[in-house]
């Protein structure tokens, strides 16, 4: 019986494993790793060694087995010859179908050691360890920001860089990681693989079927360490430490104002492009928030139980009847701390403050004028769409804006007595333009 030494571990094997009763009597004391063949000792020392004596003729790219090699190779050739019997995916390596044949066997043989839970794979099951230890060995050479995984830095990198190189063929999206892409596809099939077992939902993503299950389970393991107050995400949990901190660290690029959660800011930006994506299905009126065409159609159900108690108007709100009143008394409580100048609502002392900072947020997309508040905007842009929805009900004619069918509707209050039609030509309608017909109209009569 013959012996092989490795010159880095300085440790013997024995050439033949059939005298150790088939163990792995071949250890390695570089590494602590256990062989139970002869001839991977040699192979074995090459990763010491740094030898890469296979290269593929086709990159230049080399390993230090020729197994490697064989594998590498098919990356070029797109073979995959490795098919599963229940699915029939096929892949270019053994292992990798032994993986996954664990998905449809339900297979986890690799179990956390400090909490116990398994595992399909043994790289999951190290990552896992990490949330244990803390440990987090990838560093960015940009940020200094660590991770637990090569993979997580490698998509954060791309942060840096701004690649996106996972790109939807259906939609031309781009996408900076490959999972993130195969979850959008399912927004154009509609896949929805993950099924809960309690209810029949299925979801099209694994994560928000987790957090599904939590509605059936009450479960809310995330408590808030100053109020107490319990959530079942973490990610919510994290939203509402900020109302504690006043903490907002997700900025508009384009005005500086700060939110306390992306979805805020997601809201937030329609404000720029004048984006209305939710439609009311019964008027088809637009919204830029997700929940407000359902407040929208309370309008037509609700009733508006809270009266006004001088003029009969009736609100569906007591708010909304609040801020009515103050059409009556005159109440201006929200005052410019720059001026002075007084309002009866708060959206209208933040469009005016704008004058005093000289802010315009909102750009027409077509002709990249600026705007001070979101109202200026629309009508800004009827110059583009040429809409004119603002109908005279006595001549017909149209309107961009109210305001001007408003001064333009006087010059029938002088002609009572016969049709009235109205000649002029340009769409702005002027306080001199009602003047001069008014006068027109006195003289005929």
């Amino acid at each position: 019986m013959a012996v092989i030494h490795t010159h880095h571990c300085s440790k013997f094997y024995w050439t033949s494993n059939l005298e150790a009763g088939g163990e792995k009597p071949l250890r390695c004391d570089h590494y602590g790793k256990c062989f139970s063949a002869a001839g991977i000792p040699t192979k074995h020392n090459r990763l010491h060694s740094g030898e890469k004596r296979f290269q593929c003729q086709q990159c230049g790219k080399r390993f230090s087995q020729a197994g490697h090699l064989k594998q590498h190779k098919r990356t070029h050739s797109e073979e995959k010859p490795f098919e599963c019997g229940q699915c029939g995916k096929c892949f270019r390596e053994a292992g990798h179908l032994t993986r996954h044949k664990r998905i449809h066997s339900g297979e986890k043989p690799f179990e956390c050691k400090q909490c116990g839970k398994c595992f399909s794979q043994a790289g999951n099951l190290t990552a896992h360890k990490r949330t244990h230890s803390g440990e987090k060995p990838f560093e960015c050479d940009l940020c200094s920001k660590r991770f637990s995984q090569p993979g997580n830095l490698t998509a954060h990198k791309r942060t840096h860089s701004g690649e996106k190189p996972f790109q939807c063929e259906q939609c031309g999206k781009c996408f900076r990681e490959a999972g993130h892409l195969t979850r959008h596809k399912r927004t154009h099939s509609g896949e929805k693989p993950f099924k809960c077992k309690q209810c029949g939902k299925c979801f099209s993503q694994a994560g928000c079927l987790t957090k599904h299950k939590r509605t059936h389970s009450g479960d809310k393991g995330f408590q808030c360490d100053q109020c107490g107050k319990c959530f079942s995400e973490a990610g919510r949990l994290t939203s509402h430490k900020r109302t504690h901190t006043g903490e907002k660290p997700i900025v508009c690029y384009l005005c500086g104002k700060c939110f306390g959660e992306t979805g805020h800011l997601t809201t937030h930006n329609r404000t720029h492009n004048g984006q209305r994506i939710f439609e009311c299905d019964q008027c088809s009126k637009c919204f830029r928030v997700v929940g407000h065409p359902t407040k929208h159609k309370r309008t037509y159900s609700e009733k508006k139980t809270f009266k006004c108690d001088q003029c009969g108007k009736g609100f569906s709100k007591a708010g909304h009847l609040t801020i009515h009143k103050r059409t009556h008394t005159g109440e201006k409580p929200f005052e410019c701390d720059q001026c002075g100048r007084c309002f009866s609502r708060t959206g209208h002392l933040t469009t005016h403050k704008r004058t005093h900072s000289g802010e315009k947020p909102f750009e027409c997309e077509k002709c990249g004028k600026d705007f001070s508040d979101a109202g200026s905007l629309r009508r800004h842009e009827r110059i583009h769409s040429g809409e004119k929805p603002f109908e005279c009900d006595k001549c017909g004619k149209c309107f961009t804006q109210a305001g001007n069918l408003r001064r333009h509707k006087g010059i029938h209050m002088y002609s009572s007595e016969k049709q009235f039609t109205c000649e002029q030509p340009e769409d702005f309608y002027s306080i001199s333009d009602l003047l001069n017909d008014i006068k027109e109209i006195k003289q005929e009569n």
